[in-house]
């Protein structure tokens, strides 16, 4: 079963945590200085923040799959969308190591569809650059 996921940029995680925490009734499942990641079951979402892009806001969203065929079948769908569509393989970002497909919505919104590999301990450096080519502005890379 997929999951829904948003990232916002905030400038304060701290704060951003106490809110986000009091709203959703729980803990992040992730808390780092500059990210913090909810994967709440009701509703279904994963839910991140962090310090990471050039503007506060929704940063992106995006569809975490559970598996490798689950998002391939995303890509496909994505294909047949008419859009430009961008893979990553093993990508380092958000403290995960992740397979991607990126887009961009015909509103400018970023989409994301991933499945989650396993963690990594720093924030990451890999980015959705190539498709900021397509579209500015440049934001953070999950």
């Amino acid at each position: 079963m997929k999951r829904f996921h948003v990232h916002v940029a905030v400038h304060d995680v701290k704060q951003s945590v106490r809110f986000y925490s009091a709203l959703f009734g729980a803990p992040p499942s992730v808390e780092k200085p500059d990210y913090a990641k909810w994967m709440l079951e009701d509703p279904r979402v994963n839910f991140a923040i962090s310090t990471h892009a050039s503007k506060l806001g929704v940063d992106h969203l995006g569809i975490q799959a559970e598996n490798g065929p689950e998002l391939e079948e995303l890509g496909s769908r994505l294909a047949q969308a008419d859009v430009a569509v961008t893979p990553q393989t093993g990508a380092a970002c958000c403290y995960a190591k992740s397979d991607k497909y990126w887009t961009i919505d015909p509103q400018g919104v970023a989409w994301e569809s991933f499945h989650t590999l396993g963690s990594v301990p720093v924030y990451g450096t890999d980015s959705r650059q190539e498709l900021t080519k397509i579209h500015e502005p440049k934001a953070s890379c999950c």
